[in-house]
């Protein structure tokens, strides 16, 4: 019951409106009651009144029938009308609400999250789960209430009539409470296993969508429909499970439903025969039972709608409950004014409690300007290092200084606005490139967005494009090349302007035309700001103030190329290996 007590906190800001919806609700429920009244009238008041003429009959009929039609046709609609809106217009604004703090909740959880959660399976529980519990606003909060109220008044009215028959209308009631109890308990679990399966189908799908093109280069479609097969058939044994259960509740409530009208018909039938009972008033009771065991038979549809709704609800918390790896401290100041000097002391990091250390007291200054390379094996801890900058992830021990300060004092996205950084895979949107570059500053004007991209040498490209800097770049930017992709990331950069810049394979992936062109525009983009550079390819960082060698989690060797060299130590095989390797394929390819 948390997941509810939770839920309501979605619901409160709307409770005035959920009232007067249930109030409308009433209204609109209690015009069906007068139909079975009104029969009971017209049969025994009119039809079987000895004592009244025909023409008198006549005119009773008539107004009786002309006040129902107006009730029915001109009141009912309009009520009608305002209830549903209103039901509809609740059950979506919490809905927005959620879905809200969820994309909020997306945005503030660590990587480390989503290295261990498929994609597929957020958006299942942000979309599809959240969807779900719609019902528990729609049926939980009016309809369910609605019903009950509408089942206590007919029972009202039937006491009104003839207590005996309501008793015997009624004694099926202890059959349904006992139903609810023992059939639901259990399709509130099944409920959440069908989910869990849906979403793990919904995870692999989107997975596998991303992964054509490697599907279709290895010709891998017949595996990969034997691999879905598996998610999908899971999915189905745990849904036809959930059905089972549910045909099982719906087989005895049902019987309970359509029994209870035959035991009337005999009480009553028995009634008239003996002269205690008036025709008019057993076609009305008949009348009531389906104002009140529809209403019920809707209380227990509820009650398997409700059981689904709660479950999505426990889905939606318990991806609210994933703790955040990155939280600000207590008093945490925002990041004004950047220097630029930089200070790493004896950090040591690893992803996860039980994995081994993957920095080891790493100790390095940088001041304001310098660019430093970090180099080396793959493996030996460069991206995570740079990663620690940003705070992408937290040290495990020791401390990141930045102007004197622990970067852990300051917000976390004041920092990061104040970092600029260009991936190997950079991620752009599906929108158009000039998006893509408003990224980096979106109050930009278009002139300085311009000025971004000829700065990263991407304008002359962009111009050439069809429709410019409209130009839809697709999924990930599927429709640019690698370098065009680099460029763009780099205008973004150039126009966010940060004072600290990370550089992390930046140029590994490209061709030789566009890394010197790339190349041109990071270097244009480091000159005035503290940069940090993770290179595979050496030569493409000679030109840094300061060299870092890290292997195995460990600072090795650091200084400028022309002394890396000269000591003739691990930087240097590793360069003169890089050389004589790049001289075979310049020799292979001619």
């Amino acid at each position: 019951m948390d997941s509810i007590k939770r839920y309501l906190r979605f619901v409160s800001p709307y409770k005035g409106k959920i009232i007067f919806t249930v109030l409308i609700g009433i209204v609109k429920f209690s015009i069906p009651l007068l139909m079975p009244l009104i029969t009971k009238y017209v049969i025994d008041d009119i039809i079987n009144a000895e004592e009244l003429a025909s023409s008198e009959k006549l005119d009773q009929l008539l107004w009786i029938m002309g006040g129902a039609f107006f009730v029915f046709l001109v009141l009912r609609p309009p009520v009608e009308y305002i209830r549903q809106y209103l039901a509809q217009w609740i059950g979506s604004h919490i809905l927005f609400d959620i879905r809200e703090k969820l994309f909020d909740h997306i945005q503030r959880l660590s990587l480390r999250f989503y290295s261990k959660t498929k994609t597929g399976e957020i958006i299942s529980r942000v979309i599809h789960d959240v969807e779900q519990t719609k019902t528990f606003v729609i049926t939980g909060l009016m309809n369910i209430w609605l019903d009950m109220i509408t089942i206590v008044i007919a029972v009202i009215i039937m006491l009104t009539m003839d207590p005996w028959l309501t008793l015997v209308s009624i004694a099926l009631f202890p059959f349904y409470g006992f139903a609810v109890k023992f059939f639901y308990a259990r399709l509130r679990k099944l409920t959440r296993d069908r989910s869990q399966a849906l979403a793990e189908v919904q995870g692999h799908l989107h997975e596998r969508v991303q992964g054509v093109p490697v599907t279709r280069s290895f010709a891998l479609e017949e595996y990969e429909q034997s691999q879905f097969g598996v998610k999908n058939k899971n999915f189905l044994d745990k849904a036809i499970t959930h059905t089972n259960w549910n045909a099982y509740t719906y087989s005895v409530t049902n019987t309970i439903t359509d029994l209870a009208p035959l035991l009337v018909i005999t009480f009553a039938g028995y009634q008239v025969i003996t002269g205690s009972l008036t025709v008019g008033t057993m076609v009305a009771f008949i009348g009531y039972m389906d104002r009140v065991y529809n209403p019920l038979r809707r209380l227990v549809n509820s009650a398997t709608v409700l059981t689904q709704s709660i479950a999505s609800m426990d889905r939606v918390f318990e991806f609210v409950d994933e703790d955040y790896d990155i939280v600000d401290r207590p008093g945490a100041k925002k990041l004004e004014n950047v220097h630029g000097d930089v200070s790493i002391q004896n950090v040591s990091f690893k992803y996860d409690e039980e994995d081994p250390l993957v920095l080891k007291n790493v100790n390095l200054d940088i001041e304001k300007g310098e660019t430093i390379a970090f180099v080396g094996m793959s493996g030996g801890g460069k991206s995570t290092l740079i990663s620690l900058i940003p705070r992408f992830y937290d040290v495990t021990s020791g401390e990141i200084l930045l102007d004197g300060t622990d970067i852990r004092d300051y917000e976390t996205r004041s920092l990061r606005d104040k970092v600029g950084m260009v991936l190997q895979d950079n991620i752009l949107f599906s929108e158009s490139i000039a998006m893509n570059i408003r990224m980096g500053n979106p109050e930009a004007t278009d002139e300085e967005m311009i000025e971004a991209a000829k700065a990263a040498n991407a304008h002359d490209f962009i111009m050439s494009l069809p429709n410019g800097y409209e130009t839809l770049v697709g999924e990930r930017g599927v429709k640019l090349s690698g370098g065009q992709k680099q460029r763009v990331a780099i205008a973004r950069v150039f126009l966010k302007n940060p004072p600290l810049l990370v550089l992390d394979e930046a140029t590994s992936a490209l061709d030789l035309e566009s890394e010197n062109l790339i190349q041109g525009a990071l270097e244009k983009l480091a000159s005035t700001r503290t940069t940090f550079i993770v290179a595979h390819r050496l030569s493409t960082i000679t030109h840094a103030d300061r060299i870092v060698h890290i292997e195995n989690g460990e600072i090795v060797e650091v200084g400028s190329h022309q002394e890396l060299m000269r000591r003739k130590g691990h930087y240097y095989d590793l360069y003169q290996f890089q050389e004589l390797d790049d001289n075979k394929q310049e020799y292979m390819g001619t």
